[in-house]
């Protein structure tokens, strides 16, 4: 069973200079976080949803889409993403999955952790996701890519090596 990562999406935007940078224009933003939260979450392994306010959206309903490894969660017309992560939360942690909530709001931080969810500060998260895209970067360097045949000689002993040689002649 896979941990849980439930992101404040609006508190991450205002918090990461690479996504406040497109505050004029949310949707470029939002769609920016989902692609890092769905590269992160892919290496991870965990399950990513990012919850955002529709609170101030007259007449919205929840709604919930998957975008790729993503779930992305709008609220309803009068509920905060606080609200809603608090009460998704506390119901995940009642159902014993490991829930981590991405959040920087101090208050947020309090109720996740007496919910028995794990808190991480949008700028955690950020760091941590800079670790990710450089080792995803390390991991995929053209040195590694070149093709390597992995056979059993390359990997035993010589004398082993050596042996096997003879007893293949002999046949």
């Amino acid at each position: 069973m896979k941990n849980i990562l439930l992101v404040d999406g609006y508190n991450v935007i205002h918090a990461w200079p690479e996504l406040s940078a497109h505050k004029d224009n949310l949707e470029d933003a939002r769609d920016k976080l989902i692609d890092m939260m769905a590269s992160y979450g892919a290496f991870q392994d965990l399950t990513v949803t990012i919850i955002f306010d529709a609170n101030a959206v007259s007449g919205a309903t929840v709604f919930e889409d998957l975008v790729g490894p993503v779930s992305v969660i709008y609220t309803q017309e009068g509920e905060t993403a606080d609200s809603y992560i608090e009460r998704m939360a506390y119901d995940m942690v009642r159902q014993r999955k490991l829930v981590y909530v991405v959040t920087s709001d101090w208050v947020e931080q309090m109720v996740i952790l007496g919910a028995g969810a794990y808190r991480i500060s949008a700028r955690e998260l950020l760091q941590d996701v800079k670790k990710v895209n450089k080792l995803i970067k390390e991991g995929f360097s053209e040195s590694q890519l070149t093709y390597r045949r992995h056979e059993l000689e390359n990997r035993l002993n010589s004398d082993v090596v050596q042996r096997l040689h003879e007893l293949r002649k002999r046949v």
